[in-house]
C-alpha cells in the first residue's frame, strides 16, 4: 500500500523563449585596434528601410521632396533618393533621426508612430551598434483611398 508521503511525482515543463539578436554596444565601434565610423547616409538608409517596413506608411518626404523625387524618377539613369524624408545626425556612439511621412487613411497615427519609432530604434541599434537617442516623426499628409498618386499620372498631352 502506498501512502501520499511515499509517492513522488515529477513534472517537467519546457519553455521556449525567443532571444533577440544581441545588441552591440557603441563602445565596440572604438577599440584599441582602431575606430569604426558609420556614415550618415548608411544610418539614413537603415532608417528609411525600417520605416517603410511598417504597414500604414504610404510615402516619405514633404510635398516638395516627393514632387522632386517624382521628376527625378522620370529622368533616365537617375535613381530616386533612398533617403527621401529622412534626416539623421550621427555621432561616435549615438544617432538621432527626423522623419516626414505620408500615412494611409484610417491608420492610427499614434500607433503607427510608435511602430515606426520602435522599428527604427531596433534596427539602427542592432545593425550599427549606435544608441538611438530620438526618432522625431512628422506626418506631412494622409493618403486617401482612391486618391491618385501624382507620380503615376500620365502626361496630359502627347
Amino acid at each position: 500500500m502506498s501512502t501520499p508521503q511515499a509517492e513522488s511525482t515529477t513534472v517537467e515543463t519546457t519553455t521556449t523563449s525567443v532571444v533577440p539578436a544581441p545588441r552591440r554596444a557603441a563602445a565596440e565601434l572604438i577599440s584599441e585596434h582602431g575606430r569604426t565610423t558609420i556614415s550618415d547616409v548608411v544610418v539614413a538608409k537603415i532608417v528609411s528601410l525600417a520605416t517603410r517596413e511598417v504597414d500604414g506608411v504610404y510615402a516619405m518626404g514633404t510635398g516638395t521632396a516627393r514632387m522632386i523625387g517624382a521628376v527625378r524618377q522620370r529622368v533616365p539613369g537617375v535613381r530616386s533618393a533612398d533617403t527621401q524624408g529622412v534626416s539623421v545626425e550621427v555621432g561616435e556612439r549615438q544617432a538621432a533621426a527626423d522623419l516626414d511621412l505620408v500615412v494611409e487613411y484610417g491608420v492610427s497615427i499614434p500607433d503607427l508612430a510608435a511602430a515606426v519609432r520602435g522599428n527604427v530604434i531596433t534596427l539602427v541599434e542592432r545593425i550599427c551598434g549606435l544608441e538611438v537617442t530620438e526618432v522625431n516623426i512628422g506626418i506631412d499628409d494622409i493618403h486617401l483611398p482612391g486618391e491618385q498618386d501624382t507620380t503615376d499620372t500620365a502626361p496630359r498631352v502627347q
